[in-house]
């Protein structure tokens, strides 16, 4: 199993200065199961990875990102881009959060993949393309299918998820502002 996600965690919270319960606490989670993060035991799902760096007040693409902003760069190769997924969703993030009021997004689901089982709710706006595939995308508990050249575009303050139900990978382009990845 793969430990990033753990050492990168790990690094954080010592940094903010939080033992593992304390951070738990805040973030509403049992404190077992940020040692078994650290430890590499299991990896979060991003849904709950954001749970837990929202309590520390750190967005996901930050996290994913802890190197030196992107300030003064004009293009970036596909290879450049920083991926920030998991469990069958590849996110992956155009320059750092640190240098931009917005965020932008590759974004593949393999079949039957979501976004996770949580709804997600944080501040600002998101809009999305949808490339390749079906995408199921529900907010508010209104549900819709987007297929290839539909899109979707909503405050991201209202509770929303994303899952892939179609037979192949469906490919997004997204974006957020401010970004909460």
């Amino acid at each position: 199993m793969d430990n990033e996600v753990g050492m990168r965690l790990r690094l954080v919270r010592e940094n903010k200065r939080l033992s593992q319960r304390m951070l738990a606490k805040v973030a509403g989670v049992p404190s077992s199961t940020i040692s078994l993060i650290e430890s590499g035991r299991t990896n979060p799902s991003v849904g709950s990875l954001k749970r837990i760096l929202a309590a520390i007040d750190m967005p996901l693409g930050e996290f994913f990102n802890l190197e030196a902003a992107d300030e003064g760069r004009f293009y970036f190769r596909s290879n450049e881009l920083i991926e920030i997924g998991k469990d069958g969703v590849s996110y992956r993030q155009l320059g750092s959060v640190a240098s931009s009021s917005i965020q932008m997004l590759y974004e593949v689901y393999q079949s039957g993949a979501e976004s996770g089982r949580v709804m997600l709710s944080h501040a600002g706006e998101e809009v999305g393309i949808v490339i390749s595939g079906k995408l199921e995308v529900t907010v508010s508990g209104e549900k819709q299918v987007l297929e290839a050249g539909d899109a979707y575009l909503f405050a991201s303050t209202k509770p929303h998820r994303f899952r892939n139900v179609g037979k192949e990978k469906c490919v997004v382009v997204s974006a957020c502002t401010p970004p909460s990845f």
